[in-house]
């Protein structure tokens, strides 16, 4: 039986690397909607932020695709490896073909989309052609998100970092150059874009010499049976990743019918801000992720329940730091978004923080949960966690919250919600951990 030492030393391990990756895809995020926020201002900011769920969408699905199948694949190589010889390339057709089909539809029903989106005469003709030409990163995106995953899972998260890292640095200058120096503005962000991937996926293809490589590339139809044994597994994952997109939306339109375009751009500063805490988060998943998931193949519940509090542990010490930093430092931090000096956009998102941000506290427990639960095969309860977090309960929150406490209650929304579905799931968890590992 293997000692703690090892288990945690290679959790810190996976973790470290997988927060790095993880911050540098937040980094991308903040740095390209910095340089649409001092090109456009703040109806750019606003039009950004109707387009993400859109954006996001494609991003669930890839997210969806690669840890249900890297999840099969931690889990095959311990039991059945021959049924991973052909799962990595069945998926790459898979997430090829929807990528296409997100192209198709962007491009054919872009004013329709945004207006559902909540566009208004203001934006949709800053948002329209952005969505156009980020809608062809949509392949290049799911296959991104297919590849990191396997071979993060195959044992090699440094290469996965520092294709992450790679992808981000190259595409902020791409994005420098064509938004500024070319004066493209919104739509040079929006051709930067399709860097990003691109990058990353060069670099990932270097797998191919890493020695404990295990991973095939066998380009196969996809297998239906097999398929839907991944949205099985990955479909929490892109409830959760969707539920962000969706929320942003009904965000939009609260904050739209109580103040106007101001409150959405407070708002998108204050969401993508967010984005960095939640990438700690993520990067501490993702890092417990392929460990749980091989762990769980080999029958080791000790060291999945090892694995499992230095996770939580790490995740609320996270909550801490980074809560105080953004309290304590608010103002700094928006006005690097304040390009037009406003002081509504500083008013709005300066109220905001405190309230919005209590909900790290209970976040970084969610999502362990979900990802813990979908790494022992059990994709139900983070499916369950999923829809209460992004759906049941968020959805209606914020427009009754809206509704009786105004744009304060719109803020306290997502902590009250993560507070919930935090305590809903500690006592699944613990029902859990009774039953299997005691």
């Amino acid at each position: 039986m293997e000692s703690k030492t090892p288990i945690i030393q290679e959790f810190a391990n996976y973790t470290l690397k997988n927060i790095f990756a993880s911050l540098g895809l937040s980094l991308y995020v903040i740095v390209d909607t910095l340089f649409i926020a001092l090109a456009a201002g703040a109806i750019g900011l606003a039009s950004l932020n109707i387009v993400l769920p859109i954006f996001n969408l494609f991003n669930s699905i890839g997210l969806m695709l690669g840890i249900g199948g890297a999840t099969i694949y931690s889990m095959n190589k311990e039991r059945d490896s021959s049924n991973n010889d052909s799962l990595y390339g069945q998926l790459l057709i898979s997430g090829i073909l929807v990528g296409i089909f997100f192209v198709i539809i962007a491009n054919i029903f872009t004013n329709q989309l945004l207006y559902l989106m909540g566009a208004n005469s203001q934006t949709i003709n800053v948002a329209a052609p952005y969505l156009r030409i980020i809608s062809f990163s949509a392949p290049l995106f799911i296959v991104n998100y297919i590849s990191v995953n396997f071979i993060r899972n195959d044992g090699n998260p440094k290469l996965t970092m520092i294709a992450t890292l790679s992808e981000t640095g190259m595409v902020i200058i791409i994005d420098y150059l064509l938004v500024f120096v070319l004066g493209l503005g919104m739509n040079g962000a929006a051709f930067a874009t399709l860097f990003a991937p691109l990058t990353s996926l060069v670099i990932l293809t270097h797998h191919r010499f890493f020695p404990a490589r295990k991973l095939k590339l066998k380009l196969r139809m996809p297998n239906l049976t097999l398929v839907k044994s991944v949205i099985r597994l990955g479909f929490p994952s892109l409830l959760t990743e969707l539920s962000t997109g969706i929320s942003i939306f009904v965000f939009n339109i609260v904050l739209l019918r109580l103040g106007g375009n101001y409150e959405v751009a407070a708002y998108g500063v204050i969401a993508n801000i967010c984005i960095i805490v939640l990438a700690f988060f993520n990067g501490v998943s993702f890092g417990m992720q392929p460990l749980v998931a091989r762990e769980y193949g080999k029958n080791n519940w000790k060291d999945v329940r090892k694995i499992l509090y230095a996770s939580l542990v790490t995740c609320s010490v996270i909550a801490l730091v980074c809560y105080i930093f953004l309290v304590v430092l608010k103002y700094p931090v928006i006005n690097i978004f304040n390009n037009e000096h406003s002081n509504l956009l500083v008013t709005y998102a300066s109220y905001g923080i405190p309230f919005y941000f209590l909900s790290i506290f209970f976040s970084g427990i969610n999502i362990n949960v979900m990802i813990f639960s979908v790494s022992i095969n059990q994709p139900r309860l983070s499916f369950f966690i999923s829809l209460l977090r992004g759906y049941l309960i968020l959805l209606p929150t914020i427009v009754i919250f809206g509704y009786l406490f105004g744009v304060t209650g719109v803020w306290l929304s997502v902590p009250f919600t993560e507070l919930v579905v935090a305590l809903l799931s500690i006592l699944f968890l613990r029902n859990i951990l009774t039953q299997n590992f005691a």
